[in-house]
């Protein structure tokens, strides 16, 4: 995209930037005060994984279907409306929780479910409209300082959360996704958001998913990087989902600790997601996506033979700064090359299937994340993840369609792109 047809491209992204991170502070504290919530009263990982199983499906059975309205919709009403039904369960979840000793769980997971909903339709847009608000060279960056904005909000949310749960009963905590959808609707309304021609075409709701995976499929490398991907997810996720158990379980550590293991992760993020903002524009970016696999299958893998004491704490802690670091160099280069692979008007079909693909395998291994953990620990399921990262990343260096996918991709690459890069 030209930096001409976006006058005030700088403002207007950092606006959205600053809107995103404002808002998405207190619904992050809502989540990590629910996780803790159902840690502490039941300590059971099955309940967790459930939890967490609840919170993938809607990203799994409903992005193919949701791209095609990403694409055709108002962007900004698909980022307003799923804010305020969150917000309106949220209110649902505080009364009840108000009138009644205890949280029935069965209302907890259908709010967790409603949120899920919400993300799964956020989560592509939000993806979509970033290579339509910025210059494409500048592409990475932004994506880089997007990921800042998302290390920043995982950095504040746990502190504040663990604080504000240990003072304010969680009925009144949960009305924080009120204020945090309140706050969301007001900055978006002052952003502007680029449409395109597509959103007056009809929708063809199978049509247009087998449309996002057929281009996904006949782009090569792409489509091998997703499978991989996959595998990763089905690897990796169970032992993610179980950080706070990890915590207050084998370290027999406190809320206050499994937010400040949550803190330093972030802080890792952000140191990641900076050096990307600053220097983010790689020849090719497929070398630090492997060196990101590596480093969080090592240091994921070694937590697992970490003493359950305070030094394996401590080493624990240690280990999630590092994983933190690595991650954005994965998850945000990843995007990017993702986003430049296709034009912005197919974006939201596409990456609705991509997502749903990249996702599916990891309710499969929470349905066993939570039994299994239970039987042979939970630091075991670490070692799993982390010997599954270092696989997937052998395999996607083995492969000469993705290790050599991005070099093709920018050596194709034109200021607006109009074909997918075969």
């Amino acid at each position: 995209m030209e930096t001409t047809l976006l006058p005030h491209w700088r403002r207007n992204i950092y606006f959205f930037l600053t809107s995103q991170f404002l808002s998405g502070i207190t619904s992050m504290v809502v989540q990590y005060a629910i996780i803790w919530y159902l840690t502490k009263q039941t300590g059971s990982a099955t309940v967790l994984s459930l939890a967490t199983l609840l919170g993938m499906l809607p990203m799994v059975l409903l992005s193919p279907f949701v791209g095609p309205f990403v694409d055709r919709l108002n962007k900004k009403l698909l980022l307003i409306v799923p804010d305020v039904v969150a917000a309106a369960f949220a209110i649902i979840l505080s009364v009840v929780g108000t009138l009644q000793d205890a949280f029935p769980l069965w209302l907890i997971f259908i709010s967790l479910l409603v949120r899920a909903i919400a993300q799964t339709f956020q989560m592509p847009t939000i993806q979509s409209i970033m290579p339509t608000m910025v210059p494409t060279e500048q592409l990475t960056k932004l994506n880089g300082q997007l990921g800042m904005v998302q290390s920043a909000n995982m950095i504040i949310a746990p502190a504040l959360g663990a604080f504000l749960f240990a003072l304010i009963p969680l009925n009144f905590l949960i009305l924080l996704d009120v204020l945090g959808a309140v706050i969301g609707i007001s900055l978006l309304l002052f952003v502007k958001i680029p449409e395109h021609p597509v959103i007056d075409e009809p929708v063809h709701i199978l049509g247009d998913a087998k449309f996002g995976l057929d281009k996904l499929r006949h782009t090569r490398g792409l489509w091998a990087i997703t499978i991989v991907g996959a595998i990763f997810t089905l690897l990796f996720m169970p032992a993610a989902s179980l950080y706070p158990l990890m915590t207050m379980g084998y370290f027999h550590g406190s809320v206050g600790q499994a937010g400040l293991i949550e803190v330093v992760y972030s802080v890792g993020m952000l140191l990641g997601g900076t050096i990307i903002g600053v220097f983010g524009n790689w020849r090719d970016r497929m070398p630090p996506i492997l060196w990101a696999m590596a480093a969080m299958g090592v240091t994921f893998g070694a937590s697992g033979f970490l003493p359950g004491n305070h030094t394996g704490f401590i080493w624990f802690v240690g280990l999630n700064t590092l994983a933190g670091i690595a991650t954005p160099f994965y998850s945000t280069l990843l995007m990017a090359m993702i986003q430049q692979s296709f034009p912005p008007a197919q974006l939201g079909r596409i990456l609705g299937v991509l997502n749903s693909i990249m996702s599916i395998t990891g309710p499969v291994g929470l349905i066993f994340a939570g039994p299994l953990a239970d039987m042979i620990g939970v630091e075991k399921l670490f070692i799993i993840g982390g010997v599954g990262s270092l696989v997937c990343g052998l395999l996607m260096w083995l492969l000469p369609s993705t290790c050599r996918y991005d070099v093709k991709l920018q050596a194709h690459a034109q200021p607006e792109l109009t074909d997918t890069v075969n």
